[in-house]
Protein backbone atom coordinates (compact mmCIF):
# COMPACT_ATOMS: atom_id res chain seq x y z
CA UNK A 1 0.00 0.00 0.00
CA UNK A 2 1.85 3.30 -0.56
CA UNK A 3 -0.51 6.18 0.62
CA UNK A 4 -1.94 4.69 3.78
CA UNK A 5 -3.68 5.58 7.24
CA UNK A 6 -4.28 3.36 10.28
CA UNK A 7 -7.04 4.17 12.96
CA UNK A 8 -7.40 1.83 16.21
CA UNK A 9 -11.31 0.79 16.70
CA UNK A 10 -14.07 0.82 14.10
CA UNK A 11 -12.87 3.48 12.02
CA UNK A 12 -10.97 3.47 9.12
CA UNK A 13 -8.44 0.71 8.27
CA UNK A 14 -6.93 2.28 5.11
CA UNK A 15 -7.19 4.73 2.31
CA UNK A 16 -4.93 4.00 -0.90
CA UNK A 17 -4.26 6.41 -3.14
CA UNK A 18 -6.90 5.39 -6.43
CA UNK A 19 -4.05 5.96 -9.04
CA UNK A 20 -1.52 3.98 -6.90
CA UNK A 21 -4.30 1.39 -6.67
CA UNK A 22 -5.19 1.66 -10.37
CA UNK A 23 -1.39 0.72 -11.48
CA UNK A 24 -0.91 -2.12 -8.87
CA UNK A 25 -4.34 -3.74 -10.23
CA UNK A 26 -2.65 -2.92 -13.76
CA UNK A 27 0.32 -4.86 -12.72
CA UNK A 28 -1.53 -7.47 -11.34
CA UNK A 29 -3.69 -8.16 -14.22
CA UNK A 30 -0.70 -8.20 -16.43
CA UNK A 31 -9.87 26.71 -26.35
CA UNK A 32 -8.64 29.44 -24.24
CA UNK A 33 -9.48 32.61 -24.21
CA UNK A 34 -7.57 35.61 -24.34
CA UNK A 35 -3.87 36.07 -22.62
CA UNK A 36 -4.58 40.15 -21.89
CA UNK A 37 -1.33 42.44 -21.75
CA UNK A 38 1.93 40.09 -21.49
CA UNK A 39 4.33 41.72 -19.57
CA UNK A 40 7.90 41.68 -21.64
CA UNK A 41 9.99 38.24 -21.36
CA UNK A 42 12.77 39.74 -19.18
CA UNK A 43 9.79 40.91 -16.65
CA UNK A 44 8.79 37.43 -16.86
CA UNK A 45 12.20 36.43 -15.93
CA UNK A 46 13.20 38.75 -13.01
CA UNK A 47 9.76 37.98 -11.28
CA UNK A 48 9.43 34.08 -11.75
CA UNK A 49 9.28 33.25 -7.94
CA UNK A 50 6.36 35.81 -6.93
CA UNK A 51 4.78 35.31 -10.24
CA UNK A 52 4.03 31.58 -9.56
CA UNK A 53 3.73 31.95 -5.77
CA UNK A 54 0.86 34.41 -6.89
CA UNK A 55 -1.03 31.84 -9.37
CA UNK A 56 -3.58 30.71 -6.15
CA UNK A 57 -4.31 33.85 -4.83
CA UNK A 58 -5.53 34.86 -9.28
CA UNK A 59 -7.26 32.44 -9.34
CA UNK A 60 -9.77 32.91 -6.15
CA UNK A 61 -9.66 36.77 -7.11
CA UNK A 62 -11.71 38.88 -9.19
CA UNK A 63 -11.96 38.65 -12.70
CA UNK A 64 -11.74 34.45 -12.45
CA UNK A 65 -13.84 32.77 -9.94
CA UNK A 66 -14.21 29.36 -11.82
CA UNK A 67 -12.77 27.33 -14.77
CA UNK A 68 -13.39 24.18 -16.40
CA UNK A 69 -10.92 21.52 -15.69
CA UNK A 70 -8.92 18.98 -17.56
CA UNK A 71 -6.63 16.21 -15.65
CA UNK A 72 -4.28 13.76 -16.32
CA UNK A 73 -2.88 11.42 -13.52
CA UNK A 74 -0.03 9.13 -15.09
CA UNK A 75 1.24 6.81 -12.24
CA UNK A 76 4.56 4.62 -12.91
CA UNK A 77 5.33 1.37 -10.16
CA UNK A 78 6.83 -2.13 -10.67
CA UNK A 79 7.21 -1.07 -14.30
CA UNK A 80 3.54 -0.77 -15.43
CA UNK A 81 2.26 2.56 -16.22
CA UNK A 82 -1.57 3.32 -16.46
CA UNK A 83 -3.13 6.68 -16.98
CA UNK A 84 -6.32 8.31 -14.89
CA UNK A 85 -8.45 11.16 -16.56
CA UNK A 86 -10.56 13.47 -15.50
CA UNK A 87 -12.87 16.58 -16.58
CA UNK A 88 -15.39 18.76 -14.83
CA UNK A 89 -15.58 22.65 -13.65
CA UNK A 90 -14.27 24.31 -10.64
CA UNK A 91 -15.21 27.09 -8.79
CA UNK A 92 -12.08 28.76 -6.74
CA UNK A 93 -13.93 31.27 -4.75
CA UNK A 94 -15.38 27.99 -2.76
CA UNK A 95 -13.48 25.40 -3.43
CA UNK A 96 -15.39 22.81 -4.54
CA UNK A 97 -15.63 21.62 -8.17
CA UNK A 98 -17.17 18.26 -9.90
CA UNK A 99 -15.60 15.87 -12.15
CA UNK A 100 -16.21 12.98 -14.23
CA UNK A 101 -13.05 10.44 -14.20
CA UNK A 102 -12.50 7.64 -16.43
CA UNK A 103 -10.14 4.91 -15.15
CA UNK A 104 -7.88 3.09 -18.60
CA UNK A 105 -9.32 -0.48 -19.09
CA UNK A 106 -8.68 -3.46 -17.16
CA UNK A 107 -6.79 -1.16 -14.30
CA UNK A 108 -9.53 -1.78 -11.71
CA UNK A 109 -9.38 -5.71 -12.12
CA UNK A 110 -12.38 -5.60 -14.16
CA UNK A 111 -12.97 -5.62 -17.50
CA UNK A 112 -14.45 -2.02 -17.67
CA UNK A 113 -15.18 0.30 -15.10
CA UNK A 114 -17.69 2.99 -15.29
CA UNK A 115 -16.93 6.61 -14.92
CA UNK A 116 -17.09 7.51 -11.13
CA UNK A 117 -18.23 11.12 -10.22
CA UNK A 118 -16.23 13.09 -8.06
CA UNK A 119 -17.25 16.19 -5.46
CA UNK A 120 -14.20 18.19 -4.21
CA UNK A 121 -15.23 20.14 -1.44
CA UNK A 122 -13.22 22.07 1.45
CA UNK A 123 -11.56 18.84 3.50
CA UNK A 124 -13.75 15.98 1.43
CA UNK A 125 -13.69 13.70 -1.55
CA UNK A 126 -17.33 12.36 -2.40
CA UNK A 127 -17.33 9.63 -5.15
CA UNK A 128 -19.75 8.27 -6.89
CA UNK A 129 -19.43 4.15 -8.99
CA UNK A 130 -16.40 4.12 -6.81
CA UNK A 131 -17.36 0.14 -6.88
CA UNK A 132 -15.38 -2.26 -4.68
CA UNK A 133 -19.01 -3.10 -3.54
CA UNK A 134 -20.20 0.03 -2.64
CA UNK A 135 -23.90 0.42 -4.02
CA UNK A 136 -24.28 2.10 -7.05
CA UNK A 137 -26.64 4.62 -5.83
CA UNK A 138 -24.41 5.67 -3.24
CA UNK A 139 -21.49 7.76 -2.48
CA UNK A 140 -18.10 7.41 -0.45
CA UNK A 141 -16.89 10.39 2.14
CA UNK A 142 -13.45 10.44 2.35
CA UNK A 143 -12.08 12.91 4.95
CA UNK A 144 -8.88 14.70 3.17
CA UNK A 145 -7.34 16.61 6.02
CA UNK A 146 -6.52 13.21 7.39
CA UNK A 147 -5.12 10.99 4.00
CA UNK A 148 -1.24 11.38 4.23
CA UNK A 149 -1.16 12.65 0.85
CA UNK A 150 -3.99 15.05 1.44
CA UNK A 151 -6.18 14.14 -1.15
CA UNK A 152 -3.22 14.73 -4.28
CA UNK A 153 -3.64 11.92 -5.88
CA UNK A 154 -6.20 9.61 -3.91
CA UNK A 155 -8.97 10.38 -5.93
CA UNK A 156 -7.31 10.43 -9.32
CA UNK A 157 -7.16 13.85 -9.99
CA UNK A 158 -5.41 16.74 -7.82
CA UNK A 159 -7.68 19.36 -6.37
CA UNK A 160 -7.02 22.21 -8.85
CA UNK A 161 -6.95 24.26 -5.98
CA UNK A 162 -4.21 22.39 -3.95
CA UNK A 163 -2.23 21.99 -7.82
CA UNK A 164 -2.78 26.22 -7.00
CA UNK A 165 -1.77 26.73 -3.63
CA UNK A 166 1.07 23.70 -4.29
CA UNK A 167 2.59 26.62 -6.21
CA UNK A 168 2.76 28.97 -3.24
CA UNK A 169 5.97 27.03 -1.98
CA UNK A 170 7.97 27.51 -5.19
CA UNK A 171 11.59 28.14 -4.50
CA UNK A 172 14.09 28.42 -7.36
CA UNK A 173 12.29 29.05 -10.35
CA UNK A 174 13.41 29.12 -13.76
CA UNK A 175 11.57 30.93 -16.50
CA UNK A 176 11.95 28.73 -19.69
CA UNK A 177 9.71 31.01 -22.72
CA UNK A 178 6.93 31.98 -23.59
CA UNK A 179 4.70 28.94 -25.91
CA UNK A 180 1.62 29.00 -27.21
CA UNK A 181 -1.05 26.47 -24.92
CA UNK A 182 -4.52 25.72 -27.47
CA UNK A 183 -3.78 29.07 -29.05
CA UNK A 184 -3.09 31.35 -26.18
CA UNK A 185 0.23 32.56 -25.33
CA UNK A 186 1.22 31.65 -22.29
CA UNK A 187 4.44 31.68 -20.10
CA UNK A 188 6.69 28.52 -19.11
CA UNK A 189 7.86 28.26 -15.57
CA UNK A 190 9.68 25.18 -14.08
CA UNK A 191 10.99 24.62 -10.33
CA UNK A 192 10.42 22.94 -7.07
CA UNK A 193 7.82 23.80 -4.75
CA UNK A 194 7.98 22.49 -1.24
CA UNK A 195 4.74 20.98 0.14
CA UNK A 196 5.31 22.11 4.08
CA UNK A 197 6.08 25.87 2.99
CA UNK A 198 3.28 26.30 0.70
CA UNK A 199 0.97 24.26 3.64
CA UNK A 200 2.03 27.42 5.84
CA UNK A 201 1.07 29.75 2.76
CA UNK A 202 -2.06 28.39 1.86
CA UNK A 203 -5.39 29.78 1.87
CA UNK A 204 -7.56 28.02 4.80
CA UNK A 205 -9.72 25.59 2.80
CA UNK A 206 -6.97 24.19 1.14
CA UNK A 207 -3.89 24.20 4.26
CA UNK A 208 -5.49 21.55 6.39
CA UNK A 209 -5.22 19.06 2.86
CA UNK A 210 -1.45 20.26 2.27
CA UNK A 211 -0.63 19.81 6.04
CA UNK A 212 -1.79 16.23 5.69
CA UNK A 213 0.36 16.26 2.28
CA UNK A 214 3.74 16.97 3.56
CA UNK A 215 3.74 13.39 5.40
CA UNK A 216 2.59 11.15 2.79
CA UNK A 217 6.00 11.48 0.00
CA UNK A 218 8.98 10.97 -0.56
CA UNK A 219 10.54 13.80 -0.50
CA UNK A 220 8.63 17.30 0.22
CA UNK A 221 9.96 18.99 -2.54
CA UNK A 222 7.79 18.77 -5.99
CA UNK A 223 9.53 18.94 -9.28
CA UNK A 224 6.71 21.41 -11.30
CA UNK A 225 5.99 22.82 -14.62
CA UNK A 226 3.52 25.87 -14.67
CA UNK A 227 2.02 27.87 -17.62
CA UNK A 228 0.90 30.86 -16.68
CA UNK A 229 -1.11 33.64 -19.45
CA UNK A 230 -0.47 37.89 -19.29
CA UNK A 231 -2.95 37.97 -16.73
CA UNK A 232 -1.01 35.63 -14.25
CA UNK A 233 -3.74 32.88 -14.70
CA UNK A 234 -2.83 29.33 -14.09
CA UNK A 235 -3.96 27.64 -17.32
CA UNK A 236 -1.51 24.39 -16.94
CA UNK A 237 0.71 22.97 -14.30
CA UNK A 238 2.43 19.85 -14.13
CA UNK A 239 3.26 18.12 -10.98
CA UNK A 240 5.84 14.99 -10.10
CA UNK A 241 5.01 13.35 -6.81
CA UNK A 242 7.15 10.18 -5.18
CA UNK A 243 5.25 8.32 -3.06
CA UNK A 244 6.29 6.23 -0.20
CA UNK A 245 4.71 3.16 1.69
CA UNK A 246 4.87 -0.80 1.29
CA UNK A 247 5.70 -2.41 -2.09
CA UNK A 248 7.40 -0.70 -5.17
CA UNK A 249 8.38 3.17 -4.87
CA UNK A 250 5.10 5.08 -7.14
CA UNK A 251 6.20 7.86 -9.67
CA UNK A 252 2.70 10.05 -9.86
CA UNK A 253 2.65 13.00 -12.74
CA UNK A 254 -0.48 14.94 -12.29
CA UNK A 255 -1.37 17.48 -14.61
CA UNK A 256 -4.16 19.98 -14.49
CA UNK A 257 -5.42 22.50 -17.37
CA UNK A 258 -7.79 25.17 -16.87
CA UNK A 259 -9.80 27.04 -19.66
CA UNK A 260 -13.26 28.91 -19.60
CA UNK A 261 -12.96 31.02 -17.19
CA UNK A 262 -16.25 32.07 -15.45
CA UNK A 263 -18.25 29.66 -16.72
CA UNK A 264 -20.91 28.80 -13.99
CA UNK A 265 -20.20 25.66 -11.60
CA UNK A 266 -22.89 24.22 -9.10
CA UNK A 267 -22.14 21.50 -6.89
CA UNK A 268 -24.45 19.95 -4.47
CA UNK A 269 -23.43 17.89 -1.67
CA UNK A 270 -25.09 14.10 -0.88
CA UNK A 271 -27.26 13.76 1.98
CA UNK A 272 -26.45 12.28 4.84
CA UNK A 273 -28.43 9.64 3.91
CA UNK A 274 -26.85 8.91 0.34
CA UNK A 275 -22.89 8.64 1.66
CA UNK A 276 -22.19 4.71 2.15
CA UNK A 277 -20.84 3.57 5.66
CA UNK A 278 -20.68 -0.18 4.92
CA UNK A 279 -17.59 -2.20 4.28
CA UNK A 280 -15.85 -1.78 1.16
CA UNK A 281 -14.02 -4.85 -0.51
CA UNK A 282 -10.28 -5.33 0.76
CA UNK A 283 -7.52 -2.77 -1.26
CA UNK A 284 -9.74 0.01 -1.92
CA UNK A 285 -10.57 2.89 -0.55
CA UNK A 286 -13.02 2.70 3.16
CA UNK A 287 -14.96 5.32 4.09
CA UNK A 288 -15.47 6.57 7.82
CA UNK A 289 -18.52 5.30 9.13
CA UNK A 290 -18.03 8.29 12.03
CA UNK A 291 -17.35 11.13 9.14
CA UNK A 292 -20.03 13.16 8.45
CA UNK A 293 -20.52 15.56 5.07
Amino acid sequence: MVVQRHRSGGGVRGVRALAVAVVMAAAAGCTGDGGGDRATAADARDGAVEVVRRAAAVLAGEGVVSAEVSTSMETASGGTRVTIRGKGAYDFRAGSGRLTVVLPPDAAGEEEHRPITELLAPGALYMMNRGAGVPADKWVRIDTTALEDGNLVTGGVTDPMAAAELLRGAGTVTYVGETDLAGVTVRHYRGTADIGRAARLAAAPSRASLVAAAKGFRTVEVPFDAYLDGQGRLRKVRHRFSLTGEGPAAEVVSTTLLYGFGVPVTVTLPDERDIYTGEIEPGRARPDPDEGP
